[in-house]
């Protein structure tokens, strides 16, 4: 068998449904060359026949992408494949992507179909897809929960009809490692052809176990995992991309594989994501997480002193975590910067450059010093991502605090209409105060569901960063803002949450009047 594990990676797809997670078109084009750029070998860019925007951002990402395969994911539904067909069709390397339940309980209480009726839709299905595309995947939703005879009989159908890779998914995160595993692994004794195909595992993590999941199907034979930066996804989320590819690095005198993931890249990847989204990870993720490489306790500290290796399976290095401490300040140049900027794993294009030296002498400016961390924000900042429509062009707060008095916030807001508003209210303290004159001004009336500050470096004049989740006509909505005031942090963060709520509603609106 091949040494080499395929990385399917379905952010774009799989992961983009978890609630608070939905982008725009060019922030999927921005995430989707940032995942070709790590190495991906198939980018799952979405599913095509949902609306008129995700073909077209499906499409848009075929166009752009080049090294990775791009994938379009389609029910066994004729117009669902034509339309990933099209979708894809600009691609370098393009694939499409079918499924049909196979669990008896699905296809009871869902499908309403009868076993032989989902056959019949297999092998319809996939020949259709294969008369438009060579590269055919087909999954078995509920995979891990159908029959096995049946199941079996499944994927042989698929096989016949020209599917070349074979998805066995864990949809509801049921399984547990040594079932799943087995499972491949009869599955590959047992199924006619199954040495013409790639098997591929695709784990949630409704019990925590997707990544120990994932690696009991390659230890079976699977030669493909389907996974998500920072594990996003429905529910309690999908298997962790840098999860699995640095266990499977960190430990390959174990399991003899490989993947062609340039791993400095992984921390990089997954503060764009939570840039883009707006959904932060905890401290404590493995892999990419702000603790993944901190040490605290003594006993701990003493032995990195002594040697890394005491406390450390892997070094920060192998998936790109910053740890220099070289500080720049307003007098360092646009190549130092640029220099660091490589180091902390962004590449930005001349364009983005500019925009991120001006921020950084913006920041400079009004910092005694800048910190990785800090250029990390300004990295991601300037990363192209949609903005507005409304924009803070003035933020006042007035008024005594603390001393029984109301502050008084005065804001400005422009719109990409034109429109120009000033707004002033009251409110129990500061941010309470600033957060309401945004309700009033931009007629946004939701519950704040979470706001959290903290700084993102060290000093009394370290950048702040606010995040803010508001729950909104049904989904959580996330906000992210840094600046060296956290009270004008907190105001973009806030203004950001109606802006992703305002682009979505008109993404709606067209989606139902084309």
């Amino acid at each position: 068998m091949s040494d080499h594990v395929r990385i399917f990676d379905t952010t774009l797809r799989d992961g983009e449904q978890s609630p608070g997670c939905s982008m725009t078109t060019p922030q999927k084009l921005l995430l989707a060359q940032q995942l070709a750029d790590l190495g991906v070998d198939i980018i799952e860019a979405g599913f095509a026949a949902a609306s008129p925007d995700d073909f077209n951002a499906v499409k848009s990402i075929a166009k752009l992408v080049r090294g990775s395969t791009v994938a379009a994911l389609a029910r066994c539904q004729r117009e669902d494949i034509e339309r990933a067909a099209a979708a894809v069709e600009p691609a370098e390397k393009s694939r499409i992507h079918v499924f049909i339940a196979t669990s008896d309980l699905h296809m009871e209480h869902k499908l309403r179909m009868r076993r032989e009726e989902v056959l019949e839709s297999i092998a319809t299905h996939v020949a259709l897809a294969r008369s438009y595309c060579a590269d055919v995947e087909f999954s078995a939703e509920d995979g891990s929960r159908s029959d096995r005879q049946f199941l079996a009989r499944a994927l042989e159908v698929a096989i016949d009809a020209g599917a070349t890779t074979l998805n066995i998914p864990d949809t509801v995160g049921y399984a547990v490692p040594a079932e799943y595993g087995e499972l491949f692994a009869w599955l590959r004794a047992n199924v006619r052809g199954a040495d013409q195909v790639v098997f591929s595992s695709h784990c949630h993590d409704d019990l925590g176990l997707a990544v120990a999941n994932s690696l009991a199907a390659v230890e079976n034979g699977a030669r493909q995992i389907e996974c998500t930066i920072n594990g996003i996804g429905e529910r309690a989320g999908n298997a962790a991309m840098e999860e699995i590819v640095m266990a499977l690095r960190t430990r390959k005198p174990y399991y003899g594989l490989e993947t062609r993931i340039n791993t400095p890249r992984l921390y990089a990847v997954s503060r764009q994501l939570v840039s883009l989204t707006g959904s932060q990870i905890a401290r404590n993720k493995a892999i990419v997480g702000e603790n993944a490489f901190a040490h605290e306790s003594g006993i701990h500290q003493h032995g990195m002193l002594r040697n890394r290796a005491t406390y450390e399976i892997m070094s920060p290095e192998d998936v790109g975590v910053p740890r220099s401490s070289l500080v720049l300040g307003k007098h360092s140049g646009r190549a130092a910067l640029a220099d660091r900027f490589k180091a902390l794993g962004h590449s930005l294009d001349e364009e983005a450059l500019n925009r991120a030296f001006a921020a950084f002498k913006a920041l400079a400016d009004r910092k005694k010093e800048v910190f990785d961390a800090d250029l990390e924000a300004i990295a991601l900042g300037s990363s192209g991502e949609e903005t507005g429509p409304w924009c803070l062009t003035r933020l006042q707060i007035a008024g005594r605090i603390g001393q029984g008095g109301n502050p008084e916030a005065l804001i400005e807001l422009e719109h990409a209409d034109g429109r120009k508003l000033r707004q002033a209210a009251l409110g129990d303290g500061p941010v309470h105060a600033m957060f309401s004159a945004i309700e009033f001004a931009t007629g946004f009336h939701y519950g704040l569901k979470d706001y959290q500050v903290r700084s993102l470096s060290v000093g009394e004049d370290a950048q702040g960063e606010a995040r803010v989740t508001v729950h909104a006509d049904g989904r959580d909505y996330h906000g992210r803002a840094v600046s060296t005031d956290v009270l004008e942090a907190s105001a973009l963060a806030y203004l950001e949450v109606v802006n992703r709520f305002e682009r979505r509603r008109a993404l709606v609106a067209q989606s139902e009047a084309a």
